[in-house]
């Protein structure tokens, strides 16, 4: 347990690493003087300066920074940020989310080659291994919620007492749930290396969209490609998975538009639960975790490049706003609206954080 929760740190820790290093080669790449590199926040615990950056370890493992000089406007000299033209300072502000997205499918390549777990149809039967039906999502206060299941965990057998059926298709859980609603039914789950029993009551009259389970459910197998085509096919997951993404992002913000709220089973999570997810997917196997990883490395992609002040996506905004007017913005005004977006993320994230830690009490 402590060595999956290592793994899940660093893999965290690690995605914002890379990240801070997209702005720091670019940076270096057009003469800008990257002042320090540093890996978590300070107060430092170790530095060494190499050339003239000083590359830092920091107390508070949150994350890590790169201290670019002049990012901040008034600095006049010829290695300073502002000095240089919008378009080498905008690669700069994008070199960070492009590497988000370059681990992402470095990542998923990886995921090719090793062995994908992939969604198939019922009908499926040859040159696939391992077929099972996979947990894909649990709907907030549903049985299967109540019951403890989780996303990722395999359904092997479905029990009742007077039947028993080894499963591996769809079709046959959903048959099998809708002939026994409102019975109990006992589920033999694996879940990594364990496999266990779980019982829960099928709903017979469930909310709109949910099932009477509260799950939703996909047939997987492991597909493996040659190395040549690893790539090639990581690519397209990475391009698929970012739709998918944005697609997920427009449902939940029409439905709030509408006034309709989140869409169900649809949760907002912090760094607390993503470090939970962390963990789960850790304990599924290799390639499981390295397609979260690379899934989450997506959402940090569109997240950083969100128009907002203090993201990457807001330092955008304001070199856009630059090339429109021929000047840049007084840094003194830049610097008040990112702090004070800023202070709203901190306080959303303390707020998400809050929930996260209710729902693992």
């Amino acid at each position: 347990m402590i060595l999956t929760i290592l793994i899940a740190f660093i893999s965290l820790i690690g995605l914002i690493v890379l990240h801070e290093f997209g702005h720091f080669i670019l940076a270096k790449k057009f003469g800008v003087k990257v002042e320090e590199f540093g890996i978590g926040f300070p107060p430092r615990l170790f530095g060494r300066k190499i050339g003239e950056t000083l590359y830092s370890l920091n107390l508070l493992p949150l994350g890590a920074f790169v201290k670019i000089h002049g990012e901040e406007g008034g600095v006049e000299d010829i290695q300073s940020f502002s000095k240089k033209p919008i378009w080498q300072r905008t690669l700069i502000v994008l070199g960070g989310v492009v590497m988000f997205w370059i681990i992402s499918w470095v990542l998923l390549s990886m995921v090719m080659g090793l062995g994908a777990p992939t969604a198939i149809s019922d009908e499926a039967e040859q040159g696939i291994v391992n077929p099972r039906v996979q947990i894909m999502g649990v709907a907030s206060n549903s049985p299967a919620e109540k019951a403890g299941i989780k996303p990722g965990d395999t359904i092997i057998k479905l029990k009742t007492q007077n039947s028993i059926l080894e499963i591996n298709k769809v079709k046959e859980v959903q048959d099998f749930i809708g002939e026994n609603k409102g019975k109990e039914v006992v589920l033999t789950i694996e879940r990594g290396r364990e496999v266990f029993d779980v019982s829960l009551v099928p709903r017979v009259s469930p909310p709109e969209g949910e099932g009477p389970m509260g799950v939703a459910l996909a047939r997987t197998a492991i597909i493996s490609y040659p190395w040549y085509e690893a790539p090639i096919r990581g690519a397209i997951a990475t391009v698929n998975l970012t739709i998918a993404a944005i697609q997920g992002w427009a449902m939940v913000l029409s439905n709030l538009v509408k006034g309709q709220g989140m869409p169900t089973g649809v949760q907002v999570m912090g760094p607390v639960g993503i470090f939970g997810l962390f963990t789960q997917m850790s304990a599924l196997g290799l390639s499981y975790f390295l397609r979260f990883v690379a899934i989450i490395s997506i959402f940090l992609a569109l997240f950083n490049i969100l128009p907002i002040p203090a993201l990457d996506g807001g330092k955008l905004v304001f070199l856009g706003i630059e090339a429109i007017r021929k000047k840049p913005i007084s840094p003194s005004l830049e610097q008040k609206i990112t702090a004070f977006f800023f202070a709203l993320l901190i306080l959303l994230m303390i707020l998400v954080t809050f929930k996260d830690i209710q729902r693992l009490f």
